[in-house]
């Protein structure tokens, strides 16, 4: 299992080229606001989240999709989506990007994409600590393997726990590319340099004004 942290990142590559813009306190600022407002997300969607449940039961597959990925100081962590796909999406094993994807959507699954509402169930992650509202999209090991190859900063990442949304989800949507990839690795860069309780609220305004305006993102 995978498990950097700061003082790993020293020793392994020497000085680091960024920093935490977040000190101690704005962290546990950060932490007690995602403990509280992913319980009253969960109370307030709970009836959403039994008809979505109950659509899903009556479709093939499982209601609720289950996939790892990496987060906070490396650790692989399992990430919960309400199921969107077909079950034969992945049959031969190999990871495929999002545009690949696309064609095994569900009908009911698409709309659920279309107005993000397949991302409910992160409140979960969020309250069990894995992920936060703000900060870098969670990926695949297959895609950080890949990221890995072209440059050697996706080791920042892992020093923020993975988000639900960020400016990178914003405005540069899924990574259907390498070179959106590493776009999207730019974004999240500059907000680990740059955030604070501020930024996290500015960018969670941004993305409801997304989703309610039926932005594609």
């Amino acid at each position: 299992m995978l498990n950097y942290n700061i003082q790993n990142y020293t020793h392994a590559f020497g000085r680091l080229e960024h920093s935490d813009a977040m000190g101690s306190f704005q962290l546990a600022i950060k932490r007690f606001f995602d403990i509280i407002f992913s319980i009253l997300g969960l109370i307030f969607l709970s009836p959403l989240i039994l008809v979505f449940s109950i659509i899903l039961f009556y479709g093939k597959g499982p209601i609720i999709f289950k996939q790892e990925r990496v987060g906070y100081k490396g650790r692989p962590f399992t990430i919960y989506k309400f199921r969107t796909m077909r079950t034969d999406a992945e049959s031969e094993g190999i990871p495929r990007l999002e545009t690949e994807r696309n064609k095994y959507l569900t009908p009911f699954g698409s709309f659920l994409r279309a107005h993000h509402l397949d991302e409910i169930p992160q409140l979960w992650n969020v309250l069990k600590g894995d992920m936060s509202f703000v900060g870098p999209r969670p990926e695949r090991q297959y895609f950080i393997d890949q990221i890995n190859r072209e440059t050697d900063d996706y080791r920042y990442i892992y020093m923020m726990r993975p988000g639900i949304t960020s400016y990178a989800t914003i405005y540069n949507g899924y990574t259907d590319t390498m070179d959106k990839m590493l776009k999207r690795l730019e974004y999240d860069l500059d907000y680990l340099d740059n955030r604070n309780i501020f930024t996290d609220l500015g960018i969670i305004i941004k993305t409801s004004f997304s989703v309610f305006s039926g932005k594609k993102f």
